[in-house]
């Protein structure tokens, strides 16, 4: 019988000690380990509705790259057509269909890049969010994904 408690006393404490205790050891992070940036402080009152939130300004668009659509379009078949069609159509998220008739480069490419900081404070996008009741998730995009993103948007709304 003692043999038994020791084993399960023993069994106990590893997985204790496994498991990391009272740690907080999942992967995604809260409120208390998260850093905050500059960007995700600002408040409404200095959001630029033509630009807004993020490290992207000056986006030059003066001509229309068919490659970089081609990639766009790749890289929004893994990580964007499941809530967004290339139609004016909703589906989880609005359709794309004249969205770079509606923002600027820059303002698209920020809000895909980073969408959060720009929910919070932008009011078209929080009335979008009553609307589609999901918010959009940060889908990770690298510079240059989002970039091509930009221009297979730019295709679906006849850029050539």
């Amino acid at each position: 019988m003692k043999t038994l408690k020791t084993l399960a006393l023993a069994t106990l404490t590893l997985v204790l000690f496994s498991c990391g205790g009272d740690k907080k050891t999942d992967s995604i992070p809260d409120a208390s380990t998260t850093e905050v940036t500059a960007e995700a402080t600002t408040d409404a009152s200095t959001y630029d509705p033509n630009r807004g939130l993020g490290k992207h300004d000056k986006i030059d668009v003066s001509s229309f790259d068919p490659s970089m659509a081609t990639a766009g379009k790749k890289v929004a078949e893994v990580k964007c057509t499941s809530c967004h069609k290339p139609t004016e159509e909703k589906l989880v998220g609005p359709g794309w269909k004249g969205v770079t008739t509606r923002q600027t480069p820059e303002w698209i490419m920020n809000f895909i890049s980073n969408p959060d900081p720009m929910i919070d404070v932008d009011p078209e996008l929080q009335k979008q969010l009553e609307l589609c009741l999901v918010r959009m998730p940060n889908q990770g995009l690298a510079d240059n994904e989002a970039r091509e993103i930009l221009e297979y948007m730019r295709e679906i709304d006849g850029a050539k």
